[in-house]
This record gives C-alpha cells, structure tokens and sequence, in this order.
C-alpha cells in the first residue's frame, strides 16, 4: 500500500509559477487532473506575500527579499499540501528589452526543399547580426515574425517548402544577466529550483488575452507599483515587449504631493478610502488623469516605433494593480483613440479551482507560466522530480509562427 501511494504522488503532474515583483511575490501551484471528459487543470494553492528588498523587479537587499519569498513559498506550500522544490519564474523588470533582427541564407538542399537546419542558420545568422546589442544580456525568447522564400512572405513553418533563398525576421527578448541571475540565485537560496523563465508579459498573455484579440491585434498593458508592462500582438505574433519605468506610485506621489499630505494617506485617497472636503473628487481625478495621460503618451511613443502594428482594433487590455484605477480606461481612449477595458482572468481546463479563485488579474503572471509549465513541452510534474528541458521556451514559440 505503501508503495503504491508513493507511485501515486509521484505520478502527479504539478507546475509551480512564480511571479516576484517589486512589492509581492506570488505563487500559484497547478495541477492537471484526469476527468472522464479528458484532462483539466485546477489550482491547488496559491501564496503571495509582501516583498522586501525588491526595486524595479530586480533584488537589491537579498536577505530582506528572501524572508518575503519565504512567506509566500510557505503560504503556497501549506494550500497545496505538497513541497514546492522547482518552479517557473516569470522575469518582469525594467531591463526587459527586445531588440529585431534578420538572417537569410542559401537553401542547401539540391532539391530545393527547405529543412529544420536552414531555419537554424538564419536564426543563427540573425543573432549574430544583433549580437552588440546581447553585451551583459541574456536572450530570453527568439521568436519567430515573418519568413520570406524569396522574397515573399510565407505563412506558417517554411520548413518542407521550396526555394533558393530563405530570409527570417526575429524578435529576440533580453533582460540583464545579473538581474536574471540575482532572482535565481534567490530562488536557490529558497530552496526553489527555476525550470525555466518566460518574460512577464508574455506569461500573463496567456491568461489574460483570447485568440481572438492577439489574431486582430491588441496591447496588454501592466500598470504595476513602479513599472508599465507592454506586450504589443498582432495576426498572433507578439510584435514588442517592453517595460517602462513609472506606475501606480508615481500616482501616490502625485497625490502627496498635490495636497501635501503622507504616502500613507495619499494612497488611501487613491483607492478612494480617503475623502470630503478636504480631498474633492474633481481635484483627485485630475492629479491621477494628469500622470495616466503621461504615461498613455509614453505608450503611443512606443506603438509608433513598431512598424506594421496595423489599427490594433483589439485596443489595449489593462491589467495590474494600476490598470484597475477608474480612470485608466477614458484616458486610454481619449489620449490613443483605442478601444479599451480591464482583462480579467480566463481560468484554463475544466476543472476546479482553489478558493482563491485567482479574481484579481494581479495573479496573471505567475498563474499563466505556471500553465504554460503544464501544457508546453516541458516534463513537468510533482516538485519532487522536476525534469528541466533546456530548449523548451524555444518550442513552445513556434506557435507564434506567422
């Protein structure tokens, strides 16, 4: 009996995402289960806390931010009822950058048909063409946006088609190596193995968006406490990832600062628990309209950089602590002339979730690479027998194939 629990639990296949930002780190545990309608996933247990010795997403006091993560690891571990020893970080700080770049090389087939190993070459080509801009980064994602079989467009994987040219353009996605290596040292330090990393917005693509919005072109837009997250979609292709300093507590300054009062109470007039006549609704909502405008324009700078974005008909979907602010969304529209609105969750399979319900749209991150750990083509399973694929980011970006 013994035995056969222990090959039980072992068989369980869990995915544990981990998202660490500058104010909370939060944990969602994944569980896919057999139903007699096929497979489903459920959340099993979530954990977040808030977080110390964080500034812009990176580690900068490595004691004080371990304790925070230790409190939700702990927190998750106690809701899922299983260790969590390996997991799947989401990287979403400043120094996230995306930089384009194309290769092309011969078909070396004699019949012309192209194969796997002439993608690789001008992958290959392509990352050499933009390796100045790799110094002291890590590549995150190379992703596919466009091949072209002499000199026209080809839909989909060249691969198994014909002709003697073959030209690729990619989207290669960076951050700081130091920054990376300081959260998975952090992680370690946590006794938390990291499988493999995905960039923030991506990871909260994928929960957070439908097909239908990234087919027809959208932004998701992440207003966190000290950062404004982008992903920028278009005929399913993520075009842009970027993130740019300043978020929801440059409201809050604007705010102590407008009525002269302390953070503490400046935030509390920004989430509305704080009023009358001291505080006039008319003069809050045009100190917060004022920096949300600010911050739309910085965005429309960005959208006007990539080229063939098309009318993004789609518009911008906001998420985040700071995209829930009432506001957002009428200044979105009036600066960017967009359509906009507030995402929400889209809870994954068919089966239960925890009690928590994943409500807030803040748990996007780490519930959508927690997901991806369980459905792309890693071998995920309990904590105890993670398999780490090297490659395996690479695969799942195939679906972003154009």
């Amino acid at each position: 009996m013994r035995v056969r629990l222990l090959a039980l639990i072992m068989t369980r296949r869990i995915a544990t995402g981990i998202d660490i930002g500058t104010h909370y780190a939060k944990i969602v545990v994944v569980e896919e289960v057999t139903q007699k309608e096929g497979r489903a996933l459920r959340v099993i247990g979530t954990g977040s806390a808030r977080m110390r010795g964080m500034h812009h997403g990176y580690v900068v006091d490595r004691k004080e931010a371990l304790a925070s993560l230790m409190v939700a690891k702990k927190a998750a571990e106690a809701a899922a009822q299983v260790p969590i020893r390996s997991g799947f970080l989401a990287l979403g700080d400043i120094s996230l950058e995306n930089t384009r770049s194309t290769g092309e090389t011969i078909i070396s087939r004699a019949d012309q048909e192209i194969t796997d190993l002439d993608v690789e070459a001008i992958l290959k080509k392509a990352r050499e063409a933009a390796a100045s801009a790799f110094l002291n980064r890590t590549i995150l994602h190379e992703i596919p946006l466009e091949y072209r079989i002499d000199g026209s467009r080809a839909f989909g994987d060249p691969v198994g088609m014909k002709g003697t040219r073959l030209e690729g353009d990619y989207l290669f996605i960076t951050c700081l190596t130091q920054h990376l290596e300081g959260l998975v040292t952090l992680l370690e330090d946590a006794d938390i193995e990291a499988i493999d990393h995905m960039a923030a917005p991506l990871a909260e693509s994928n929960v957070i968006l439908t097909n239908d919005q990234r087919m027809r072109g959208c932004v998701l837009v992440d207003i966190g406490a000290e950062t404004m997250s982008t992903v920028v979609f278009d005929e399913g292709v993520p075009l842009s990832v970027a993130v740019f300093p300043g978020g929801s507590e440059q409201i809050t300054d604007d705010l102590a600062l407008a009525f002269k009062i302390a953070l503490e109470d400046a935030e509390r007039v920004k989430a509305g628990r704080l009023g009358g006549a001291m505080y006039p609704r008319k003069k809050v909502d045009e100190v917060i309209s004022t920096r949300l405008a600010h911050m739309m324009r910085i965005l429309e700078k960005h959208l006007k950089t990539i080229a063939g974005r098309g009318l993004l008909p789609a518009g911008i979907i906001f998420s985040g602590g700071g995209g829930s602010t009432g506001l957002v969304i009428d200044t979105a529209r009036r600066v960017l002339s967009l359509p906009a609105r507030t995402g929400e969750i889209t809870l994954v399979g068919k089966g239960p979730s925890s009690a928590a319900r994943l409500r807030e749209n803040g748990w996007a991150v780490a519930y959508g690479i927690a997901i991806w750990g369980l459905t792309g083509d890693t071998e995920a399973r309990h904590p105890l027998s993670f398999l780490k694929i090297s490659g395996s980011l690479r695969k799942f970006f195939r679906q972003f194939l154009p």
